[in-house]
């Protein structure tokens, strides 16, 4: 009998040992979590609110939301965590470990990832343009984070890693408004070249999708080795672009 009285007065004084120790550190802990949530909530969405504001694109918007509300939180439960007395050290350590695995793991889909981040705020490029990467000329069809999908002439879907894009050159013919159509064509060396100059300048003057400025100009480009050939060039909106190329083919024939 009076060995249980014993342990439950151990465990009472126990008890009341570890609230007097720790109460206060986990009341504490438990108010900073709850103000801490509160406030991370309120910093993301004024940080949506900026990044609208500022025209960020809609699809990178939801991510980067994300992305702070878990980096911040991450942040606080480590900061709780360190307020009751756990060790946090060793914890971060294991944290950077994995993400460093995960990391390396990851490599190329980080650098896709990364690459996606950099063409939707740079916008080199945008929905519908007409854009020649890593040797693809055709339509942006849709801005992914990780890839970008083109449509080409041919009615092909090319899907290419934003991180190689972003790591090489972009042709964008639609960011200036117009593009120049070039077109070679040959004559005999016994034609008449101011008739054949006048002929193709006529046609490209009656195309209705053919741009009045700058205008359309035709000059001898090479006297090759069976034909004077004629430098044919003419400006176009960049979504007529082969309709008028393939036209003033024929026309011009």
């Amino acid at each position: 009998m009076m060995d249980g009285l014993g342990q439950a007065e151990d465990l009472t004084n126990q008890a009341a040992e570890f609230i007097i120790n720790y109460g206060p550190k986990i009341l504490g802990a438990a108010v900073v979590l709850i103000i801490g949530l509160w406030v991370i909530g309120r910093v993301v969405k004024m940080s949506e609110r900026l990044m609208v504001n500022r025209n960020l694109d809609a699809s990178l918007v939801p991510f980067l939301r994300s992305m702070l509300g878990i980096i911040l939180k991450a942040v606080l439960v480590i900061s709780v965590a360190g307020m009751v007395g756990i060790e946090t050290t060793s914890f971060v350590a294991i944290l950077g470990a994995a993400g460093l695995a995960v990391g390396l793991a990851l490599q190329g889909t980080l650098q896709n990832f990364a690459g996606g981040v950099l063409i939707l705020i740079f916008k080199p490029y945008k929905v519908g343009d007409l854009i020649e990467v890593q040797g693809h000329l055709g339509n942006v069809n849709e801005i992914q984070i990780f890839v970008t999908i083109l449509t080409t002439p041919e009615n092909k879907t090319v899907i290419i890693p934003n991180g190689a894009i972003s790591n090489g050159d972009i042709t964008n013919y639609t960011i200036e408004g117009k593009i120049r159509v070039d077109m070679t064509m040959g004559i005999s060396y016994e034609s008449d070249i101011k008739a054949a100059r006048k002929a193709l300048m006529e046609v490209m003057e009656a195309h209705p999708k053919i741009l009045k400025s700058p205008a359309p100009f035709v000059g001898v480009v090479e006297l090759a080795d069976s034909s004077v050939n004629l430098a044919v060039r003419s400006y176009a909106d960049p979504s007529d672009y082969w309709e008028v190329y393939f036209d003033i083919y024929e026309a011009g024939k």
